[in-house]
């Protein structure tokens, strides 16, 4: 992997990564050259025992780039100014214009709840610079290359002793919420651990304890043996539509032998990982013959120093759909309650994945 440090012109840095050298004299363009000024904070919500984060300036955010908008040109047209240099690389990683959290934030408003200043860090990780492309039309060796990109921001970000919890993930799709045409995610970087992976960290925990195995791991074992929801399965990952599915169309994906975070894949793994999520985003495309929404989180160990065996890196897909005509956000008791109702069995929709032939190469 290669990479190059530069500053865009508003200040932020931007990180350029390539499987081949990257050439110099690159130049760093920014949408404005005022700088970034954002002060988010978070309160505290004590009946759910969690922080909130506030950023109103995310008001004024762009949410998808105008109907005359050419994004083959954007790089040199000044009307529709771009977040990408041109140059040859393969992946961009840049601070957020618009972020939730910040490590300039300061100065928390008071309130009738506890606030603190949104001390945390909001990346953009373009996946290509290819408008047109997506995760499941890339070489298989530039999704290497992304998973390694994962695993330096990882190791770069969660060098800061603040930061507790790094989460990469993509929104995909319209139906979503994309900022950019081009082929991208995001990496939120916490001063704690979210709720989720909080939760389940702390299942993890306990089986752990009490197994003295990963409870994923075992999980995983179970799917193997079952062979009803798999989708790719070698040596070293699978991906598969969990028997516990919350969505239709759910899958996760994960190396075999339990990996506490991307900084731990070893080559081997990080191949195999690279053709089980192409594969999974070929399929998602192939069934409905489009670029199918969904929203793509990476879970990891925390970064806090401590060694986390309970831990097991995996990647959960999250789609909206219900059905090929219908779309299912979530409702009532999934977001008042907490407690999922899927519609369909995750053996019916394994088996309709499962029918969606993909090439690799």
């Amino acid at each position: 992997m290669h990479s190059q440090i530069l500053q865009k012109p508003d200040g932020r840095p931007l990180t350029l990564y390539s499987r081949y050298p990257i050439p110099e004299g690159i130049v760093a363009v920014s949408p404005s050259n005022e700088p970034v000024q954002a002060n988010p904070h978070f309160r505290w919500h004590p009946l759910r025992g969690e922080w909130v984060a506030y950023a109103s300036h995310r008001q004024g955010r762009t949410f998808m780039p105008p109907p005359e908008y050419n994004p083959l040109a954007a790089t040199i047209n000044p009307k529709f100014p771009t977040e990408l240099p041109q140059g040859k690389y393969d992946v961009a990683v840049f601070d957020n214009r618009f972020p939730s959290m910040s490590w300039q934030a300061n100065n928390a408003p008071t309130s009738i709840v506890e606030t603190l200043p949104a001390n945390g860090i909001c990346e953009v990780v373009v996946f290509t610079q290819n408008p047109q492309a997506s995760l499941g039309s890339l070489e298989l060796s530039h999704l290497e290359l992304l998973l390694e990109v994962w695993a330096d921001r990882t190791s770069v970000i969660g060098s800061n002793p603040e930061i507790q919890y790094v989460l990469p993930f993509e929104n995909r799709g319209v139906e979503v919420g994309v900022t950019l045409h081009h082929p991208h995610g995001q990496i939120y970087a916490y001063p704690f651990v979210p709720p989720v992976p909080a939760r389940m960290l702390e299942c993890q925990s306990v089986y752990y304890e009490k197994n003295s195995s990963g409870l994923l791991q075992d999980l995983i074992q179970k799917e193997i043996a079952d062979k009803q929801r798999i989708l790719y399965l070698d040596e070293d990952a699978i991906a598969f539509v969990p028997a516990c599915a919350r969505y239709p169309y759910e899958v996760w994906i994960a190396p075999i032998a339990p990996t506490a975070t991307f900084i731990d894949l070893t080559e081997k793994q990080r191949q195999a990982l690279a053709k089980a999520l192409k594969t999974v985003a070929l399929k998602y495309d192939g069934l409905w013959q489009r670029q199918f929404p969904y929203l793509m989180a990476w879970f990891q160990a925390p970064t806090d120093g401590k060694p986390h065996p309970e831990a097991h890196l995996h990647a959960e897909f999250y789609p909206p759909y219900r059905s090929s005509d219908r779309l299912k956000y979530l409702a009532g008791t999934e977001l008042a309650a907490g407690m999922f109702a899927n519609d369909a069995l995750p053996e019916e929709k394994a088996k309709e994945l499962q029918a969606v032939s993909v090439n690799l190469f």
